[in-house]
């Protein structure tokens, strides 16, 4: 009943979103329901920023929402803390399924998303499954700031549809694989930027990915002993009462993770 009513669903949003658009909905009944789910997220990577009536609101909501039920949620139950650092957590898995107070989003200097169909970007995932309302909040941010968002600062909004509260946005340097004294301090800054909204909001517990390690182009190791060092510093220093996970989505960044937070190989039984 639950699968035929997502169908029902996203069948609906996707007429809605592609007339939207201009596009000529496809026949829906004769695709399967990956091909059903791939459509719909490409149109709503690619609408624009304003709110659909509520509506669709309502029917995008309730489709998210079996998603998440069926996808699963992941809590800080689940995560490892790291044997020397009793508030810093590893988790590998993907982040828009993890029930925090906050996670972090790697965003680019639009803040708005990721407008390309289907990607496979962090900032896509976590637009898709907040829904519709976090681009046009994003965009209003955007709109009253009048420019674009410069590297190493951050942004709060609500998480929507997310099983998190909140998702801070922040935009990492753009190193290209070569970076620079002045990109270590933009992506350090990231992440205490992030810390310090955190902070101020009296969150528990912030999750965080792999800042500009992707398209951006930072190292991957580099980068991880930037952001260990600056949260350990943050946390030391500001005495805060806050988890923070460090979320990894692949088996690379996993291990380079353990090695600098002192927990064991995974394939290496405690």
């Amino acid at each position: 009943m639950t699968a035929e009513r997502k169908r029902v669903l996203i069948t609906d949003l996707i007429r809605f979103f592609a007339k939207e658009q201009g596009y000529r909905p496809p026949a829906t009944d004769e695709i399967d329901d990956d091909q059903l789910w791939l459509t719909f997220r490409a149109l709503l990577n690619t609408r624009p920023a304003g709110l659909p009536p509520q509506e669709i609101i309502a029917k995008q909501d309730a489709c998210l929402q079996i998603l998440c039920t069926e996808r699963g949620v992941a809590t800080l139950d689940d995560t490892i803390t790291a044997p020397a650092h009793p508030q810093i957590r590893l988790w590998r898995g993907d982040i828009t399924r993890l029930q925090v107070d906050t996670i972090v989003n790697a965003a680019n200097a639009q803040m708005t998303g990721c407008w390309a169909a289907n990607h496979a970007c962090i900032d896509n995932a976590i637009h898709t499954f907040a829904g519709v309302q976090l681009r046009a909040h994003c965009s209003a941010i955007m709109d009253a700031q009048g420019a674009l968002e410069p590297s190493g600062q951050a942004k709060i909004t609500p998480a929507y549809n997310l099983p998190a509260r909140y998702v801070i946005h922040t935009v990492g340097p753009i190193a290209q694989g070569r970076p620079s004294p002045n990109h270590a301090q933009e992506l350090a800054s990231c992440y205490t930027a992030c810390l310090d909204i955190a902070a101020v909001h009296r969150l528990r517990s912030i999750a965080f990915c792999c800042i500009s390690t992707g398209v951006f182009g930072y190292p991957a190791h580099e980068a991880a002993t930037i952001a260990v060092a600056t949260v350990n510093a943050w946390l030391l220093n500001a005495r805060a009462d806050l988890t923070v996970v460090f979320n990894v989505f692949s088996a690379q960044d996993e291990c380079i993770y353990r090695d600098l937070l002192g927990l064991p190989s995974p394939n290496v039984l405690p």
